[in-house]
C-alpha cells in the first residue's frame, strides 16, 4: 500500500501562485505514473496533470502554461506549481498514483492510490 499526503492548498487572490506538494509513503514506486486532479463543487474529478518515470509529463491542454508538476524521487514527493490562479481553479486537489510503471492516463479509475485533497479557493 502507499499513503499520499497533500499539503499546499488554501485561499489566494486571483492572479496569485501556490504550490501544493504530494509525499508518497509506504510501498512508493519510483517509476509508477503520479498525477494531480481536481474536483469543483458538482463537477467531475479531472486530470490536470501527470508525471511518469525519468520526468515525461501529460497536461490537461487547457492549463498548460499555467500549471506544472514535478517530481523529487529522493523525498517521494510530487509537487504542483500553479500560477496565474483564477476563481475557476477553485477545487478540491487531489494527488494519485499507479501501483505500476504503466503510461500515464487521464482517468481516475487508472490510479490505484489517492491523498485525502487539498482545498484551493481562489478569491475574485
Amino acid at each position: 500500500q502507499v499513503q499520499l499526503v497533500e499539503s499546499g492548498g488554501g485561499l489566494v487572490q486571483d492572479g496569485d501562485s501556490l504550490r501544493l506538494s504530494c509525499t508518497a509513503s509506504g510501498r512508493t514506486c519510483t517509476g509508477c505514473p503520479m498525477a494531480w486532479f481536481r474536483q469543483a463543487p458538482g463537477k467531475e474529478r479531472e486530470l490536470v496533470t501527470a508525471i511518469g518515470w525519468r520526468g515525461a509529463t501529460y497536461s490537461k491542454d487547457s492549463l498548460k502554461g499555467r500549471f506544472a508538476i514535478s517530481r523529487d524521487n529522493a523525498k517521494n514527493t510530487v509537487y504542483l506549481e500553479m500560477d496565474n490562479l483564477t476563481p475557476e481553479d477553485t477545487a478540491v486537489y487531489y494527488c494519485a498514483a499507479k501501483s505500476r510503471v504503466v503510461s500515464m492516463t487521464a482517468a481516475p479509475e487508472d490510479y490505484d492510490y489517492w491523498g485525502q485533497g487539498t482545498q484551493v479557493t481562489v478569491s475574485s
